[in-house]
């Protein structure tokens, strides 16, 4: 690795502080209503800008999937050939968060890679068209670009940005995978929350449509839910598999994580309403 490495760009975990699902489109997405935050941990990724137009991923995990599906090595192709650049990139990640958990990591992984190599390319694309091009590799990807806490509509596409309270999490990953689409294709999914307001959805008690029935069909999930209530007010982000509680000093949630049986991966971090990507963005 030579001295042009630019190292240690954050894709951090986000959570779903709610998730409401209003209803299902003609096109088989759900309409959604969720809340975005980032917490300060997360996968990382390093980048080196070559002339040649190749680009290459080094990669610790086991379980790398094929390149041609590979997120990070999609999104570094679609930045390519959206800014017509002519050279390439080697990329190497560093993968701490769980696949199929909820936190987005996948997602996370591409918006680095996109939001890095168009600072690294000087390819001199907006936000708004790094977040074009990262819809189209998920629907998490654009939160994740702006780099801001959100709240999400649609399909999770239009965003506010908002500012809930940033308190510590323990966040607890269960060892089991939850597929998305899995739970959003399962008839007993409830598909008929209202859409609220802004204002009501951010003062009322929060809630994930999703728990109960990934609960019901994972009992890893329920036992890890059962065990962290009686510590905290806990959820489960996104479709799962990861749950966590919310703690008012890193302490508290450093004496729960102690006393977790042995079972459960888990992490403590920080909720972040601008997010390490972000910040790291602002320093170049």
């Amino acid at each position: 690795m030579t001295d042009h490495l630019s190292r240690h760009w954050p894709a951090p975990a986000k959570l779903n502080l709610f998730l409401h699902v209003n209803g299902r489109r003609s096109d088989g997405y759900h309409e959604l209503q969720t809340l975005f935050q980032f917490v300060d941990y997360g996968d990382s990724l390093d980048f080196k800008v070559t002339d040649t137009p190749e680009l290459v991923l080094h990669s610790d995990m086991g379980e790398v999937v094929p390149d041609s599906d590979n997120l990070i090595l999609k999104a570094a192709k679609s930045l390519k050939e959206a800014s017509g650049y002519s050279g390439g990139a080697e990329i190497w990640l560093t993968k701490v968060l769980p696949m199929g958990g909820g936190l987005g990591g996948g997602s996370s992984d591409a918006a680095t890679t996109l939001v890095a190599l168009n600072a690294l390319w000087q390819t001199g694309l907006t936000k708004q068209q790094l977040a074009e091009i990262g819809l189209k590799l998920g629907a998490d990807v654009p939160v994740f670009i702006n780099g801001l806490a959100a709240l999400a509509e649609g399909v999770g596409e239009r965003l506010q940005a908002v500012t809930p309270a940033e308190p510590w999490y323990l966040v607890i990953h269960p060892q089991v995978h939850v597929c998305t689409k899995t739970v959003f294709q399962d008839p007993d999914l409830p598909r008929n929350t209202p859409k609220l307001t802004v204002a009501t959805l951010m003062s009322n008690p929060w809630r994930n449509d999703c728990e109960s029935l990934v609960a019901l069909r994972y009992p890893q999930v329920a036992n890890a839910l059962a065990w962290l209530i009686e510590y905290a007010p806990s959820r489960m982000t996104g479709t799962g598999a990861c749950v966590f509680g919310s703690f008012d000093t890193q302490q508290n949630a450093l004496d729960a994580l102690a006393k977790m049986p042995p079972h459960f991966d888990a992490f403590v971090a920080k909720g972040m309403n601008i997010s390490p990507l972000e910040q790291r963005l602002r320093q170049l």
